[in-house]
Order: structure tokens, then C-alpha cells, then sequence
């Protein structure tokens, strides 16, 4: 074969590679993995399925299926998408963890920031603060003083380090300025029983999680984390945490998907058209809104709006959590 030929077989093959994802992704028979770094039936898991569901109509009908990678704060999921082939078969699908970790663990095997190709974020999830059935306040200025009589004594629980409610634990404790004791959990059920049963006295916590609790008033509810009141039936009375004068107090619980890096461009533009379809699905965001979830502006359900926003949690909850001096390993 010429010179002339080689150049243009080699250039046809690539042109023909190109297209292959361009046209053909995902290839018929091809399975789709996204990997959640979190135990089945959470509130992470049962977006990644709702997502799932609704992205593989927008796919080609795609199989689609749910690797639960959890364990050490989410850190064996993501380090296992990070390694994955960059074929686009493999996806990450994890919440605000992702700028946490990068200050939570001194030692990561992975770089949040380098070592993905960023999907876009897909919602929001309030959370609320709560306290055990027996406790001596009926509102917020009333936990906010009890307290500060109990500097030390107040126990403060949690879903684990590095967990949705330690995250928004610690930021509470900062805001008030009042030493609590944190109490971590292995999940975020065994903490709620433990509120319910008056063991712990304080819990924030996602709305996926509490909702049906403040509902049959198993719990005390004393305030919201966004910067607006909910709409929820349940929630709808509760005043927002900067209302009651904690100063910039906005703490949602945010999904994102990912890839592993080097995942071609027009593959993640197929998968990031997908996921903003499933966005605008009606029945994906009933599901969403039944869970307390708010859809993604669509400023960040864009690669570049997704990486963007990472960059500035990471530097928010970094300050957080360097000032508790908390840390994994």
C-alpha cells in the first residue's frame, strides 16, 4: 500500500471511530453502569434509579444499571469511577461529597477536579433541622438559648463523617458559635431512631429523610436550610435558618453526574443532552418533588457550569470544615 493510502486508510478509520460515537453511543447490547457511592434505598440511590429510568428513553433504551460502590464517605465509589474505562459505559452519580472530600481526606487516590469529565448537576435536596420529641424548645430562639446553656452537653447527631448531616451539623455550629458534641451514626435511619427516641438531642437533615417524621410529628421541626420557605405540606411553616439571623445559612444536598476523564466529548454531549431531558421529564420531577427535591437552574446542568460550581463548594466547605478541625483519616 502507498504512502498516499496508509494516510488515508489511517484517516478514514479515524473519521469512522469519531462517528462511531458520535452515532452510535450507546451501541446496541452495550449496558450503561452508573456507580453511586452510597448503600442502596438511600436518597442518592433512589435519585441515580429515578435518573436512570427516565435517561435510558433518551438513550436509545439502554440498559441501565446501579453499581452501589459505597463505603469510607463515598471515597470507594468515586475512586472506582475514576478508574473505569472512559468509554462513556461508566458513570458517577454523587452529591455534595465531592467538594468535601478533597478537604475531608488528606489522602485521596483520585483528583475531583482532574480526573472527571464533569455531567451537570441534576438537583437540590433542603434540609431541616430537627430535635428529639422531648426537648425543653418549642421554636428556634428557644433551641438557639437552650444551647448556649448547654455549651458541651448538646448532642449533635449525624449520618457519619462526611455525611449530608455532618456537613450541615458543622456549619450550624459555626454560624451559632456554640460547642456541641457530635454523635456520628453508620446511616442516617439508626440516627433518626435514636432522635425519635430521644437518645440525641439535634439532627439536620435532608427533607428525603425527615419529612415524614415532622408529618406524623415524631420530631420537633424548627427550621429549613435554603434561602426561601418550602412549598412541601410539611415543611411549609418552617422559617429559613437566615431568617431567624444565621447569616448566609444556605445548605442544600446536590446531585451531580460524572465520568471518568478523557471520556470523549461527543459522548458526554449524548449523555449531558439525556440528563437535561430527564430534567424536563414531568414524571422524573414528580418523583424528585416527592422526595423534597428541587430540579438544577439550568446554569449548572451544563459541563461547565457543574465544574464551576464544584470548584466554589469546594472552597466553601473547606473553610467549614479546616475551622471544626474534622477530618477522616
Amino acid at each position: 500500500m502507498t504512502t498516499i493510502f496508509k494516510i488515508a486508510a489511517v484517516a478514514l478509520a479515524a473519521t469512522a471511530a469519531f462517528s462511531s460515537h458520535a452515532d452510535g453511543y450507546p451501541a446496541a447490547g452495550k449496558t450503561i453502569t452508573i456507580i453511586v457511592p452510597f448503600t442502596a434505598g438511600g436518597p442518592t440511590d433512589k435519585v441515580a434509579r429515578d435518573l436512570a429510568e427516565s435517561m435510558r428513553k433518551h438513550l436509545n433504551n439502554a440498559t441501565i444499571v446501579i453499581d452501589n460502590a459505597d463505603g469510607a464517605g463515598s471515597t470507594i465509589g468515586t475512586g472506582k469511577a475514576a478508574r473505569a474505562r472512559n468509554d462513556g459505559y461508566t458513570l458517577l452519580l454523587t452529591h455534595i461529597g465531592m467538594s468535601t472530600i478533597p478537604t475531608l481526606y488528606r489522602k485521596l487516590p483520585f483528583n475531583v477536579l482532574n480526573d472527571f469529565e464533569y455531567g451537570g448537576i441534576i438537583n437540590d435536596v433542603p434540609m431541616t433541622l430537627i430535635g428529639r420529641p422531648t426537648l425543653p424548645a418549642k421554636n428556634f430562639a428557644e433551641v438557639k438559648d437552650w444551647a448556649s446553656k448547654n455549651q458541651g452537653k448538646v448532642n449533635l447527631a449525624n449520618a457519619g463523617v462526611g455525611s449530608a448531616s455532618h456537613l450541615c451539623g458543622l456549619m450550624f455550629q459555626s454560624s451559632l458559635q456554640i460547642d456541641m458534641t457530635p454523635v456520628p451514626y453508620k446511616g442516617a435511619a439508626p440516627a433518626i431512631a435514636d432522635l425519635m427516641g430521644n437518645q440525641v438531642d439535634l439532627l439536620c437533615d435532608q427533607t428525603t429523610n425527615t419529612t415524614s417524621q415532622i408529618a406524623a410529628k415524631k420530631v420537633q421541626a424548627y427550621a429549613v436550610t435554603t434561602t426561601k420557605p418550602l412549598t412541601t405540606p410539611a415543611l411549609k411553616d418552617l422559617p429559613t435558618l437566615q431568617s431567624l439571623g444565621l447569616k448566609d445559612f444556605n445548605v442544600t444536598i446536590w446531585h451531580g453526574l460524572y465520568a471518568p476523564k478523557g471520556t470523549p466529548a461527543d459522548v458526554m454531549k449524548t449523555i449531558n443532552d439525556a440528563m437535561k431531558a430527564s430534567l424536563k421529564d414531568p414524571e422524573f420531577i414528580k418523583r424528585q418533588e416527592a422526595l423534597g427535591a428541587v430540579i438544577a437552574s439550568d446554569d449548572r446542568t451544563t459541563p461547565a457550569g457543574h465544574k464551576k460550581f464544584v470548584e466554589s463548594e469546594i472552597a466553601k466547605w473547606g473553610k467549614v470544615i479546616k475551622a471544626a478541625g474534622t477530618y477522616a483519616d
